[in-house]
């Protein structure tokens, strides 16, 4: 392996949080690993609030400060069931070399970096910074074929926003160049455009808005178990699937969202027969020292890799 990989990422302990991922007292290499988790701490099109920037810092800090790795409802560490490595931050251009520059060496970076994880034999998790960052990661992994996961409060599927063909609303619109409508399920939308709506019914994208996640949880749970049984799967979960009250930093919320025992049930949902080729924990914020975010953020990823899917 080329050691040049590691000079792509700072550190975890040389981040801003100053931790690793979870930071239990026993460590495993990388090479020991099944999950590499790595950082990409990038606000560079948000179009609200901003502060996607420190999402990486506020789950590092939370998971190793504030929670513990024992997963209550799984009578397990998750460091028992999955083995993970932080690799850092991803290293980042200068701000002031704008969203076009940024967006050029993410494109070559960020495949670089899921190529060498997958050849490794490593799921990529990645922690973000904006939802623009799901494109780059997941279009490596299409050609492994997988059905793809999006819990969101947005489509993030325009064709271009406010003149930028690449940005936080638009990723799920260019993958529909590389995955199948057939293979994506979007879940927990209730915000969108006629434009998007009608982009995602062309190309037979399943959708389970909020109020059908509310009345009948059930039948999603269904769904995930049946579609998911013996495939590749990807999950992209952007913060603002939650409902308001559960996320005040993040730069988009939006009311009627779902709550953590739905999310958690659905995550439950996934065939265990599933394997999990990578995910991403985008658009968690950080503001005023508030780390709520941070904190379901964190456990929602703890669960994630707790199930036998992620192992």
């Amino acid at each position: 392996m080329d050691k040049g990989f590691f000079d792509l990422f700072v550190v975890p302990e040389k981040t801003k949080a100053g931790y690793s991922f979870a930071d239990t007292p026993v460590r495993i290499s990388f090479q020991e690993a099944k999950v590499a988790v790595y950082g990409v701490p990038l606000d560079a099109t948000t179009s609200f609030g901003r502060g996607t920037a420190r999402g990486p810092e506020a789950i590092r800090l939370t998971s190793a400060r504030q929670i513990e790795t024992f997963v209550l409802d799984e009578k397990a560490d998750v460091y028992e069931l999955s083995s993970i490595f932080d690799l850092g931050d991803l290293k980042m251009p200068p701000k002031n070399k704008g969203a076009k520059t940024m967006f050029a060496y993410l494109d070559r970076t960020i495949p670089q970096v899921v190529s060498t994880l997958r050849e490794n034999g490593k799921i990529p998790v990645m922690l973000g910074g904006e939802h623009t960052l799901s494109y780059y990661q997941l279009k490596v992994l299409a050609g492994e074929e997988p059905f793809v996961i999006h819990f969101d409060a947005h489509r993030d599927m325009k064709a271009e926003y406010e003149g930028m063909k690449m940005c936080h609303t638009t990723p799920f619109y260019h993958l529909l160049e590389y995955i199948p409508g057939k293979d994506l399920v979007q879940i927990g939308i209730r915000q969108t455009d006629r434009e998007e709506n009608d982009t995602a019914i062309k190309n037979g994208v399943t959708t389970f808005d909020a109020w059908q996640v509310h009345d009948d949880l059930d039948k999603v749970a269904d769904f995930l178990a049946k579609k998911t049984a013996g495939r590749n799967i990807y999950i992209s979960f952007d913060i603002d699937a939650y409902d308001l009250p559960y996320v005040p930093c993040t730069g988009t919320p939006e009311p009627y969202g779902l709550d953590p025992f739905q999310v958690l049930r659905l995550i439950k949902a996934v065939h265990p027969s599933a394997r999990l080729i990578g995910m991403d924990m985008v658009e968690v914020g950080l503001k005023n020292d508030d780390y709520r975010e941070g904190a379901l953020a964190t456990q929602t990823l703890l669960r994630i890799l707790a199930r036998k899917y992620a192992r």
